[in-house]
């Protein structure tokens, strides 16, 4: 490998860091201390596998040398060993060639979800119900906690649109590919013909910002508050919980409605702001560089149809990666782990191609 330099700087990081975590003084130092514990924690599994690369590089020095060495009997022993070492060094190596990608700055980060319904009217609001319920369910799966903001309800159950926080560890790297359109192919309960149907539902998936992310002036907002009966109820005094927030110079609205304490719903509505905002940036950048995100798995496109629901032939597909599961109902049941996994490989495959024609 050619970087061998840089993982052997990186080793070094990593034991000093340990070295530092274990002197008694920095248990005075609780802020330090965790800084140096989360550094500790990305930069484990890259020596961890160095460390288990060197090793095998040795095996394989070693049994080199036996090859050609004056006992036939190890000489064999050493043909098979290198026949099974030299493969998997070229399996860790790659591994570590994703290991050393440049993170997304977002992936540890909690996120504010977005699902509206498409085309396709009652039913695309029962999709986008559908949808609410898988993502809910994924989440519990992995320990996160949801809290809804904001959300337009039908009278049969769906969701026009709905806003949701989910907050957890890591959130953002799992969910970052699910922004597009969802395409459901089914017979709707709408429907007495029993035709199928086509609808569809956008989601959008923005990584919670911090204050130093987004500035926001407090002259730039225009905040109003309303019944929480619904968005665009009737105004009426401050003792109503529920809160729109304009962003002026952006004209972006947010709203929030889901707490009984106006103060609750302010702060919530604060954190969808900012993420809308943040988000806003991002896809300026992408913009800037639309060249390259061409290539690019998982653009982020609000516009892109980026999956097919369909429930006749319990089929899942992904167009971006042309992966079809026959598992709709676990992956509707919150089994997203197939898909997420693939479009992880995929994208992390396609950020090594670009590197590497560099």
């Amino acid at each position: 490998m050619n970087y061998i330099g840089k993982l052997e700087e990186l080793e070094r990081d990593f034991d000093a860091i340990e070295a530092k975590m274990a002197d008694p003084s920095m248990q005075k130092n609780l802020k330090e201390l965790q800084t140096l514990a989360k550094r500790h924690s990305q930069l484990q599994p890259v020596v961890d596998k160095f460390r288990e690369y060197r090793k095998i590089v040795g095996d394989v020095e070693e049994a080199k040398s036996l090859v050609y060495g004056t006992d036939p009997e190890m000489a064999e022993l050493a043909r098979e060993e290198l026949a099974d070492k030299e493969p998997l060094l070229e399996s860790i190596e790659q591994q570590i060639k994703v290991l050393l990608l440049p993170k997304d700055p977002n992936d540890e980060k909690s996120v504010i979800m977005e699902i509206r319904g498409g085309a396709g009217g009652e039913e695309a609001a029962l999709f986008g119900a559908d949808l609410f319920r898988m993502y809910s369910r994924f989440a519990e799966r992995e320990g996160w906690k949801i809290e809804i903001l904001d959300y337009n309800e039908t009278g049969i159950g769906g969701y026009k649109e709905i806003i949701f926080r989910i907050d957890g560890n890591g959130v953002y790297s799992k969910l970052k590919f699910e922004s597009g359109v969802h395409r459901v192919q089914r017979v709707p309960a709408t429907e007495a013909g029993g035709r199928v149907h086509t609808s569809t539902a956008t989601v959008a998936v923005l990584p919670e910002a911090e204050d130093v992310d987004v500035e926001i002036s407090t002259d730039d907002l225009k905040i109003d508050t309303y019944r929480s009966s619904g968005a665009g109820g009737q105004y009426v005094n401050m003792t109503d919980s529920a809160v729109r927030i304009t962003h002026i110079p952006s004209g972006i609205v947010v709203t929030c409605q889901d707490e009984r304490s106006q103060l609750k719903n302010r702060v919530k509505a604060m954190a969808y702001l900012r993420a809308k905002l943040y988000d806003a940036q991002l896809q300026k950048q992408n913009d800037e560089l639309a060249s390259e995100r061409r290539g690019q798995i998982g653009t982020g496109d609000r516009s892109e149809r980026i999956r097919t629901y369909n429930f006749s032939q319990n089929r899942i597909t992904d167009h971006r990666i042309g992966v079809t599961l026959y598992k709709l109902d676990q992956y509707l049941d919150g089994d997203l782990y197939d898909l997420v996994d693939a479009m992880t490989v995929a994208d992390q495959t396609e950020r090594l191609h670009t590197i590497e024609a560099e």
